[in-house]
């Protein structure tokens, strides 16, 4: 059984226990993002909302409870993707492996994750453009869509399971690769 987390966890025990909850901080509380908002593993979360502009402990407490629940309303399945992007192509897809692994393989239509790709994504005027992040696996794109969201974006998704995924439900004669 799950230890349960409370405000005197240490943010070792809260992300050990909610791996997502760094996620959910930084989109909800611009917490935990970079190094100037960012925590030490040995601070408690009641220290981190009292740092941080004496945010309501329980409250935030019962934000990073539901971390999970809000990481799957990010998440879309390649089939759904599929079929989203037939229908509306202003969809921007964007790819965030690395440049060696995107070129050997990648979604039509997507792009790498540059510097420029992202001032265009900050800048566009418009922050409700459909964007969804491509990884490889599913787990760093939740990361890349969180910062996303946590910058004002409101319509950004992550291709669950990643371009494996993909390329097996999808894509199937796409070519696969593992990661070390």
């Amino acid at each position: 059984m799950t230890k349960p987390i409370h405000l005197e966890s240490t943010m070792r025990e809260v992300l050990e226990i909610h791996p997502g909850a760094q996620r959910a901080l930084f989109r909800q509380y611009h917490i935990g993002g970079c190094s100037q908002c960012g925590f030490s593993p040995d601070e408690t979360l009641a220290q981190v909302c009292n740092r941080n502009g004496n945010l309501p402990g329980e409250e935030v407490l019962a934000y990073l409870l539901s971390s999970q629940e809000q990481d799957a309303r990010i998440l879309i399945t390649p089939q759904a993707l599929a079929d989203w992007i037939k229908n509306d192509p202003a969809i921007k897809l964007v790819d965030v492996r690395s440049r060696e692994e995107f070129e050997a393989m990648h979604i039509q239509g997507s792009v790498l994750l540059s510097q420029q790709v992202m001032k265009e994504l900050m800048a566009s005027g418009s922050n409700d453009q459909p964007v969804v992040v491509i990884d490889h696996a599913g787990k760093n794109g939740l990361d890349a869509a969180a910062y996303f969201l946590g910058h004002g974006l409101k319509n950004v998704r992550c291709l669950s399971g990643g371009i494996d995924a993909w390329a097996r439900e999808v894509e199937p004669s796409m070519r696969r690769y593992r990661l070390g």
